[in-house]
């Protein structure tokens, strides 16, 4: 049966490099792949596409998986995050507007709109985050209390969003899903990005679809900011579980870098003397650590290294408690802040 969106793919596909060098210009071509930072199209080499193989499967010609976060799906998801477009339909006429096609037209019906260029992204992003409402008592407040996190419905960072597009690979046309944003914000506090993590109907968990999260803007050196810092900060990976740190020391400043890729970049404001460096208990997290703690030294900032004793601190809180978090962070923190593991 005829499919135009799966005909678009396909065509997209076959222009596999053409697609990367409009949409991840800060990318290059090494062999048979396309090589970049991540999907907000920073540099580095952590997410690949194919630009060879076959017309469909794991090893398909457009297809990409970023090795840092785990995300994975084909060109026109890179369309969509590259130029914040919400609409599938809009979506569709900006793959058509790439490979040259004519707009389709039905009679009695208007054309429709060109679709926005890839600079709309922070417009996209600002949209987004103004169009969420704050955690406590929605969907999300429910997510994030299943997982034993009772302050996520104190932190401004934090929104949640009732009807939040999403697309799995293979999908033909976006869904809305209920959706916990998270603002990233630069050393300003300025808007540079948000973070999507999709929720089931009822808040118990994450959606079930393949891809339960994405982000979109300007990711590198920002962070989710869950508490303001001050001479000290905590930074770590992911939302929950640096929320996790902050129910077991609820005083000390806790920023959230999404990835072990992007925890290794974050750019770490002016006046912090002590850096706790948050890890997971996996191979890319220490080596995230090991950057980071390379640049602190650097500029003369102390630096500790936080660890789990499980998977990561979300893992520690759910199976311990929060007391028994807090008790495995003191005999870590230095000296001179364990006054602040407050409950």
């Amino acid at each position: 049966m005829y499919s135009e969106t799966d005909e678009l793919i396909r065509a997209l596909a076959e222009n596999a490099e053409g697609v990367c060098r409009a949409y991840l210009s800060a990318g290059r071509r090494e062999g048979s792949y396309w090589i970049v930072g991540d999907l907000q199209n920073n540099p580095g080499r952590s997410l690949f596409v194919r630009l060879t193989g076959p017309a469909s499967g794991p090893g398909a010609a457009g297809k990409f998986t970023d090795g840092a976060t785990g995300e994975h799906g084909d060109l026109l998801d890179i369309i969509r995050e590259r130029t914040g477009i919400s609409r599938f339909p809009d979506l569709l006429a900006e793959a058509r507007a790439h490979l040259g096609r004519p707009q389709p037209v039905l009679p009695d019906t208007p054309a429709p709109k060109k679709a926005k260029a890839s600079g709309g992204t922070p417009a996209a992003v600002a949209s987004l985050f103004a169009a969420s409402v704050p955690v406590a008592g929605t969907l999300a407040d429910t997510y994030l209390r299943s997982r034993g996190l009772t302050r996520g419905g104190m932190m401004s960072a934090l929104r949640f969003h009732p009807k939040c597009w999403h697309r799995d690979e293979g999908q033909t046309r976006s869904l809305p899903r209920p959706a916990l944003i998270a603002a990233v914000t630069d050393g300003a506090g300025a808007l540079q990005g948000v973070h999507r993590t999709w929720l089931a109907p009822d808040g118990q968990g994450k959606a079930a679809v393949e891809t339960q999260r994405r982000a979109m803007g300007h990711l590198l050196g920002n962070a989710v900011k869950l508490t303001p810092h001050d001479d000290i900060l905590v930074v770590g990976e992911g939302i929950e579980t640096m929320l996790s740190l902050v129910e077991a020391m609820p005083d000390l400043p806790v920023w959230a870098a999404l990835s072990s890729s992007h925890l290794g970049a974050v750019l770490l404001p002016e006046g912090v003397q002590r850096l706790y460096i948050a890890i997971d208990r996996d191979p890319a997290g220490q080596r995230a650590a090991e950057r980071l703690n390379a640049r602190a030294t650097e500029v003369g900032i102390a630096v500790r290294v936080l660890e789990p004793q499980l998977g990561d601190f979300n893992d520690d809180l759910r199976a311990n408690s929060k007391e028994a978090l807090r008790q495995h962070l003191a005999e870590q923190i230095g000296l001179e802040d364990r006054k602040r593991l407050s409950g």
